[in-house]
Order: structure tokens, then C-alpha cells, then sequence
């Protein structure tokens, strides 16, 4: 591992909210110079003001391409170079299998998956100078359980995202590429809050959510996500020594007495 003290140029995708937004203004709070990327440039502007001086906010839709080769150039530009970048982007819509549209299974990979690859090609000769990492949030229902009920097309896609993370290591293993596989998290406070189930169905979320506690899905924890800050923090720090494949951050166990499920407080399963 690198000193503590020498922070990196890191690039964080996905900033605008949530887990995204927590961990870029963590990373600038523990000495890293960053640049969050998003498309709600407004929000981005609050929590660059946040993360203090040098942090910088630059508009980007994963979706697109030029719309992300240009971001990232920008944001290279603006930090001198990249050392890492953190890939956090992620849509799940809440429906039955059967019921899962063309459309919506063609909006979860653009996200969770397409534009992943996408950064990461336009980023790769910066990463490359610098012989940094990339790391990718994943989720839990890829591969640490089997897929929820009502969100297939998200753990597909995050299962794809997982084979996506060796792809690239396979053809650049200079690199440092990193799985994060994370459990049960709300984010933070405002608009560090996950808006991950903003849009599910009240009534088919009621219908389904039984079932994942039943199947031990669900741990009935929340995970503090200052913890996967220190997580991401570690691995940006990693010299060219040393690739860290797989890391899983997520909440301890406990019992159903100690803290109960509460239905309309799912965390952010990436």
C-alpha cells in the first residue's frame, strides 16, 4: 500500500447521489484530489462545494458516448491525470421476470454495464500513465445469493458487470481492477441518501419483500457507509504491485430482535 498521506487523482462516476456522492466526498475528505461525474450537474455543483477545494464537478451520461469520452478528458484535465476511478452507476427497476420490458432490460445494462466499459476505455490511457486502479461496485445478489425476486434484470446485469471487471483485466493486467461487492446501504444524509428504490411499486415491493426475508436474502442491517469509503480509499491507494480482484463490503448478521426489516428502508444494493 501507498503512505496513508499521498492522496490520488480519482475520478468518481455516479456522484451526484447516494453511494456515489458518499464516497466522493469521502475520498476528498481523506486527501484525494477528485472529480465527480454525473449527469444532474446541479447536484454535482453542491457536493463538489462539499468536498471542498480542488474537487471538481463535471456533467456526464454514461449512456453516451462522446458524452462520457468528453467528461473524462475533462476531468483529467481538470486533476492533472487520473490515478483511479470508481465506477458506481447503477439502475434496478422492481418487476416480475415475465413483465420486464425490452426497454427496461436495454436501460439497466446501458447503465450498469455498457457505460462501465465505456468509462473505462476512455479512461485507460490515463490509468495507464499512471499504473492506476478502477474498481466497480457490484451487488450482492450477483453472486453472494441467488437473484431477488422482481429484480432480475439488476443482478443479471450486475453479473454481467462482474465478468465485464475480469474481461478487462484479462486484456490489461497492468491495471488494477477491482470487484466491490457491496451489501445492504442507505448512503448517507440529504442527498447522500440512496434514491435506489425511488421509482419501485409500493404494492409489488410489499408483494416481494416477504420473500427475500424469508430466503435469508436480506441481513436486516444497514452497513455504515463510511465503511466503504475506507474500503475504496484503501484500494485507490495501491501501487502497481498489486491488484486487489475481489473485495465484499457488507453488513455483519444479526438477528431479527436486535433490528428488525422495515420494508420502506432497503438500502442500496449496487
Amino acid at each position: 500500500m501507498a503512505e496513508e498521506s499521498s492522496g490520488r487523482r480519482v475520478v468518481v462516476i455516479g456522484a451526484s447521489s447516494g453511494l456515489g456522492r458518499c464516497i466522493g466526498i469521502g475520498l476528498a475528505e481523506r486527501g484525494h484530489s477528485v472529480a465527480l461525474l454525473a449527469r444532474r450537474k446541479d447536484r454535482l455543483d453542491r457536493a463538489v462545494a462539499e468536498a471542498g477545494d480542488g474537487a471538481v464537478a463535471v456533467a456526464c451520461d454514461v449512456t453516451d458516448a462522446s458524452s462520457c469520452g468528453a467528461a473524462i478528458e475533462e476531468a483529467a484535465a481538470g486533476l492533472g491525470g487520473i490515478d483511479a476511478l470508481v465506477y458506481t452507476p447503477a439502475i434496478g427497476h422492481l418487476s416480475r421476470i415475465e413483465d420486464t420490458s425490452f426497454d427496461s432490460w436495454q436501460g439497466v445494462f446501458a447503465t450498469n454495464v455498457t457505460g462501465a466499459s465505456l468509462a473505462t476505455a476512455a479512461a485507460l490511457p490515463h490509468l495507464k500513465a499512471a499504473k492506476g486502479v478502477a474498481m466497480y461496485l457490484s451487488s450482492v445478489s450477483s453472486s453472494e445469493t441467488p437473484p431477488w425476486p422482481g429484480l432480475a434484470s439488476y443482478a443479471v446485469s450486475k453479473a454481467a458487470l462482474d465478468k465485464l471487471v475480469e474481461a478487462w483485466r484479462a486484456e490489461h493486467p497492468d491495471l488494477g481492477f477491482t470487484r466491490i461487492t457491496v451489501g445492504e446501504c442507505a448512503g448517507g444524509e440529504g442527498e447522500g441518501l440512496t434514491g435506489f428504490a425511488d421509482d419501485w411499486d409500493g404494492e409489488l415491493l410489499g408483494d416481494l419483500v416477504g420473500s427475500w426475508v424469508t430466503r435469508g436474502y436480506m441481513t436486516g442491517a444497514l452497513m455504515d457507509v463510511r465503511q466503504l469509503v475506507d474500503v475504496v480509499d484503501s484500494i485507490s491507494r495501491t501501487d502497481a504491485s498489486v491488484c486487489l480482484r475481489s473485495v465484499t463490503v457488507a453488513p455483519r448478521l444479526v438477528t431479527p430482535e436486535e433490528l428488525p426489516v422495515h420494508p420502506d428502508q432497503q438500502g442500496d444494493q449496487r
